[in-house]
């Protein structure tokens, strides 16, 4: 079965009005997969993590400086682009909480995938800076953990975010058992990505896509390039970065997705996985900001997760 992991603690992290990163984006999906076509799905709530797992991402000085930054009341801008209100704490915490139980129930044998629908994001928060509205590095947490905590030889993470993911990137870097494969478009924040970036073990594998582009391109790219590599690899389990924010109604960058576009991709990881790692998936949610293109998106990938796991 195909389990979903809920962060209603997601609610609480209240960013200022106007900012992309909102409750809304969070409300959107729960109302989508509250419909009976999605009755079917296993539900759990997304538990806390604790602070060792935190420290599989981040060093105890970075754990210590969000938590200083949490408001007591209103919101705190940690950067530009990236704030905290009261209830960020908990909901960060329950992200990688959610993305660790969802791991431990996908290899334990309780669900054949699973998705984390989750904010705040965090495939941009690096080891020791928390951005571009994330705070913890949520999926490079978990795949850490399914490496140190689970005894896993080999996992791949693959980020379709139209964003870079810089954050994973920077903690799984010098991690040999790790591949991490990020599509985005090229150039846009956060300025990361290029091809050249390879890992410290030839471990990263970044696809730039140029503003523009749509489903033709990233189908040749992930035919030619992504799924072979993830073959090659062999990954004991497969790691989702899901971001909705390539599609062509999303404000924030310029790529030209569709919802067929996303459940290409999606049946794409899923026919990989099926081959190398027993179908073992774990998706957790990253951007998406045009709120129908979200719902709709995320309705036929958590499909996709759903047919392949009944």
């Amino acid at each position: 079965m195909t389990l979903l992991v809920e962060n209603p603690a997601g609610l609480d992290h209240v960013t200022p009005a106007g900012h992309p990163e909102r409750v809304e984006r969070l409300e959107e999906i729960t109302e989508v997969l509250s419909v009976p076509e999605f009755d079917a799905l296993d539900r759990i709530e997304a538990p806390m993590a604790d602070e060792a797992s935190l420290l599989l991402g981040h060093p105890q000085s970075h754990v210590d400086a969000v938590r200083r930054q949490i408001p007591e009341t209103g919101q705190t801008a940690l950067d530009p682009d990236t704030w905290a209100s009261p209830g960020s704490w908990e909901a960060a915490l329950k992200g990688v909480g959610g993305c660790i139980a969802a791991v431990d129930a996908v290899l334990d044998g309780r669900a054949n995938n699973a998705f984390v629908a989750t904010r705040p994001p965090g495939h941009h928060a690096e080891k020791t800076r928390a951005m571009g509205f994330c705070l913890f590095s949520t999926i490079a947490i978990a795949a850490r953990h399914a490496l140190e905590v689970r005894g896993l030889s080999r996992v791949a993470v693959v980020d379709f975010d139209v964003h870079h993911g810089n954050g994973t990137q920077d903690v799984l870097w010098d991690e040999p058992r790790a591949l991490f494969v990020s599509s985005h478009q090229m150039p846009l924040y956060p300025g990361s990505g290029a091809a050249s970036e390879r890992g410290a073990s030839d471990n990263v594998l970044n696809i730039p896509l140029p503003p523009g582009s749509g489903g033709a391109e990233m189908r040749t790219a992930y035919e030619g390039r992504v799924f072979p590599r993830l073959r090659d690899w062999q990954p004991e389990l497969i790691l989702i970065s899901a971001g909705f924010d390539a599609h062509i109604d999303d404000p924030l960058a310029n790529l030209m997705w569709t919802e067929e576009d996303f459940a290409w991709v999606t049946r794409g990881l899923c026919d990989i996985a099926d081959e190398v790692c027993s179908g073992r998936v774990v998706s957790t949610l990253e951007g998406g900001y045009d709120l129908p293109a979200l719902a709709a998106s995320v309705a036929v990938h958590v499909t996709e997760l759903k047919e392949r796991g009944a």
